[in-house]
């Protein structure tokens, strides 16, 4: 074969082997709900959309929730979505919500939204609620509206209760989720009910801590801070001191802006325990 016939081929073969190397190292699509487990599916004509947690369960107390909506045309997700949502538990005579968020896109993804819900109760089964999702796509608005269930958490990590200003009130455990031995950062849900349908955040009140451990003397530990409410996320942050693994039994106070106890009381030994609490085990 003549020289001036192997350059050409020599340069084509180069070029190919090389278009093919990018095509093999080029990105793939990422999946967005790596991390989650899916919790369930509400189907609503040519839109699933589709609810994610890490646990892949709703269960009394707060719930951090990652929405998608697909296309079931052409199985393609959605990415300029507006979501809002509204719980509802029906009761034999009434029903009524409970705290949740507004729906935000999750800031480095393009289809996957957040938000979070918390349950105060359930039946023993977890039946009673619903979800209504309100979406709006290409300015052409959408609701369906789903049972689902929600189980009950092993431990109190929420309670309901009526304050001294005969306001009644729900707070919830946001963090630790995965609590250590040491200082945890501890963060609080507030929430005030003004109807049986709008419980908005409480803003600057005080949350007194105490934790004890019941089995064990029902001693506390060092280095706890009260909580205080943080405008930035609408919760209350202290520090959780745990020494040890086990039961502990997250003694509470709730004040407000003018520092009148509305519930809980203080640890004497007279009183092992307040009547306003949560509880922990690890």
């Amino acid at each position: 074969m003549k020289l001036k016939y192997i350059f050409p081929i020599i340069f084509i073969t180069l070029f190919t082997t090389a278009c093919s190397t990018d095509d093999d190292e080029s990105p793939k699509t990422s999946n967005e709900t790596e991390g989650l487990i899916k919790i369930q599916d509400i189907v609503n004509n040519n839109q699933t959309i589709e609810l994610y947690s890490k646990t892949g369960a709703f269960q009394t107390g707060y719930n951090n929730v990652n929405i998608r909506i697909k296309n079931n045309n052409d199985q393609t997700y959605f990415e300029n979505a507006s979501i809002s949502w509204m719980p509802i538990m029906q009761m034999p005579m009434m029903q009524h919500s409970c705290p949740h968020s507004t729906i935000s896109k999750v800031s480095d993804k393009k289809t996957l939204y957040t938000g979070s819900v918390i349950y105060q109760m359930t039946n023993t089964d977890g039946s009673g609620w619903s979800i209504t999702v309100n979406y709006s796509i290409d300015n052409v608005d959408y609701t369906v509206t789903e049972t689902i269930s929600v189980s009950q958490a092993e431990k109190q990590n929420v309670t309901s209760f009526m304050g001294s200003d005969d306001k009644r009130y729900i707070v919830a455990l946001v963090e630790p989720l995965e609590p250590t031995i040491g200082i945890n950062d501890m963060m609080v849900g507030l929430y005030k009910m003004e109807n049986m349908m709008s419980f908005p955040a409480v803003e600057n009140y005080k949350i007194m801590l105490d934790p004890r451990m019941p089995g064990m003397g029902n001693h506390s530990s060092p280095n706890n801070t009260n909580l205080s409410f943080n405008a930035d996320d609408a919760m209350y942050h202290g520090n959780l001191s745990l020494t040890m693994t086990g039961y502990w039994f997250l003694n509470l106070k709730l004040l407000n802006g003018s520092d009148d106890i509305l519930k809980g009381e203080d640890v004497t030994e007279q009183n092992e325990k307040s009547s306003l609490y949560l509880e922990l085990e690890f």
